[in-house]
């Protein structure tokens, strides 16, 4: 089934808050923002055995627990296995992302995309979740970001276990659909240029944005729109910078990087247009994105992300952002600014 058909919204839920990014959340906290997205209506949540080293599954298993199964989808992802066993989270290399989930959970992480530990994540992650069936799983950060130079054996590692193995359950029914879960593009190109597997689609965090969408324009998204296949966009914030936050891509934003938004915001400004409005709405202008899913960890981001969504964005905004040259010449704008 195509990634658009599957996916009940435009606007998903990104758990990754849940698993205590970047501060320690209170239990009623997390519970409240989940609470909050339901009622507002989004019934898609994506998840990863990652987010707290298991506590985002946890917490989002437990306040779904009373919803209609059938209401709602569900993704996660395979990648890393969560132990019983606990050790110190500060001598933790997670690449790139090390401190985010300091406040999470201290069981151990073990990187692993072979095909018994894919299946083996999947149970855990059923348990985790409190329910029987997961409709999407990705294939979590085989990428740059974590792994440097060693990215590629981490890649065929995956393709040799996990691509496999998720294939087969795709096409048994166990699951509906699968694909990779990355901050970078290049995997998603090395995939694709794979006669097998066959995934459904990817979820992209951070390089599909206002604030840096050139490479994935040029490299993969006509592809995927091309082949029926959809993106997720994670991250249109880019882990908050746009909407002046001061983190880009979990780091702190660069001088470059704010000037850019400054620029943007000034923009914004003049039509009476929210960041995230801007945010949101450029990335779904793309044919080939079939939702995009914001974090939150506080109930008042998800009304945020949804008045954003509906928001009457002017045709002019995004015609003088292309005349600034802060969007890409050929990236599809709401109504074909």
């Amino acid at each position: 089934m195509a990634l658009k058909d599957l996916l009940p919204g435009k606007l998903g839920f990104g758990t990754a808050p849940l698993g205590n990014m970047f501060r320690d959340i209170p239990e009623a906290e997390a519970r409240a923002t989940v609470d909050a997205a339901w009622n507002d209506g989004i019934r898609y949540f994506d998840n990863a055995p990652f987010y707290g080293a298991g506590l985002a599954e946890i917490r989002m298993g437990e306040a779904l627990a009373d919803r209609p199964r059938d209401d709602y989808v569900i993704s996660t992802k395979v990648g890393r296995l969560i132990l019983d066993e606990v050790e110190d989270v500060s001598a933790r290399d997670l690449g790139e992302k090390g401190e985010v989930f300091k406040h999470g959970r201290p069981n151990r992480i073990v990187n692993d995309y072979s095909a018994d530990a894919t299946l083996r994540s999947i149970e855990d992650s059923l348990k985790r979740l409190k329910t029987d069936h997961i409709e999407i799983v990705w294939v979590h950060d085989v990428a740059q970001d974590f792994y440097g130079d060693e990215w590629l054996s981490a890649f065929e590692s995956a393709r040799k276990g996990a691509f496999k193995t998720l294939d087969r359950l795709r096409d048994e029914g166990v699951i509906q659909a699968w694909g990779l879960g990355v901050n970078r593009v290049e995997p998603i190109e090395l995939l694709l240029a794979l006669d097998e597997p066959r995934p459904d689609g990817f979820l992209l965090a951070g390089r599909y944005t206002l604030l840096d969408h050139e490479r994935a324009l040029q490299r993969v998204m006509p592809q995927v729109a091309a082949r029926g296949l959809g993106i997720v966009v994670g991250g249109p914030y880019s882990s908050g910078a746009l909407v002046g936050g001061p983190n880009f891509e979990y780091a702190p934003a660069t001088p470059a990087i704010l000037g850019k938004v400054a620029r943007i915001k000034a923009i914004a400004d003049r039509h009476g247009v929210s960041m995230k409005a801007a945010g949101l709405q450029f990335a779904l202008a793309n044919p080939a994105v079939a939702a995009v899913i914001p974090g939150a960890s506080q109930p008042s981001r998800i009304a945020e992300d949804r008045s954003a969504l509906d928001e009457v964005v002017p045709l002019d905004f995004w015609r003088e952002l292309r005349q600034a040259a802060l969007v890409h010449p050929s990236a599809p704008l709401p109504g074909n600014a």
